[in-house]
């Protein structure tokens, strides 16, 4: 915790390759930005870490937005350290961060568990936008049982990634997935802003619903 408010890890995707596609990817640019931009200004601090540490991959980057701008002025994106290193005694809440990259290298990887067990068995807050619930997907509860049971959440819906015409490239869908862990997924309309809290887990739809996570969590952290 710092002084002024609390402290938020920002984990982001280290996986830059859309598949075989020769396309690039990597975690999206607004949905790391516009909560980053509610933490601050509410007081909070956000540190950035990822699974092979420094710059991330960023896809989706909209400069005529001020807070991507502003993100990418102030944030020492370098500065991200690897998730093996992170102690999550040091921090209030996390947020794993959207972008398609994380459907590769989030799934099964220990660190992304190891953090998101050990902040909420602390009593602290597990967020995450878009593609970001996929580091949900293996979490348990203090007493072992899968933290997605009777869980109310979100994510980038299968109808999304159809319409962004990503079905045949992802390496499986996110929501399907996170049903078949016993997690109760709702959604709004296509690319429509969809928020939902249960207890202290936060998810959001999509992109556009990235604030709406943070401005969520931030009423979490003041309880």
């Amino acid at each position: 915790m710092t002084p002024t408010g609390k402290t938020v890890l920002f984990v982001l995707t280290s996986h830059g390759e859309l598949g075989d596609t020769g396309r690039a990817t990597g975690f999206w640019l607004a949905e790391a930005a516009h909560p980053w931009e509610v933490f601050t200004a509410a007081g909070h601090r956000v540190e950035l870490a990822s699974p092979r540490g420094g710059r991330s991959p960023i896809d989706g980057a909209d400069l005529s937005d001020p807070a991507q701008r502003a993100f990418l002025t102030e944030v020492d994106l370098t500065a991200a350290v690897r998730l093996a290193d992170v102690d999550p005694s040091d921090y209030d809440a996390v947020l794993y961060v959207g972008g398609h990259g994380t459907m590769w290298d989030f799934p099964g990887n220990p660190d992304v568990v190891r953090i998101g067990d050990a902040v909420h068995a602390a009593g602290g807050v597990i967020a995450a936008v878009c593609h970001g619930p996929v580091g949900l997907l293996d979490l348990t509860t203090a007493d072992g049982t899968p933290l997605l049971a009777d869980r109310a959440v979100t994510c980038f819906t299968n109808a999304e990634e159809h319409a962004s015409e990503m079905a045949d490239i992802i390496p499986f869908f996110l929501e399907t997935a996170l049903t078949a862990r016993g997690a109760h997924h709702t959604s709004a309309d296509v690319y429509a802003p969809h928020v939902v809290q249960d207890a202290r887990v936060v998810t959001g739809q999509n992109p556009s619903s990235a604030r709406g996570v943070a401005e969520t969590v931030v009423k979490l952290l003041a309880e």
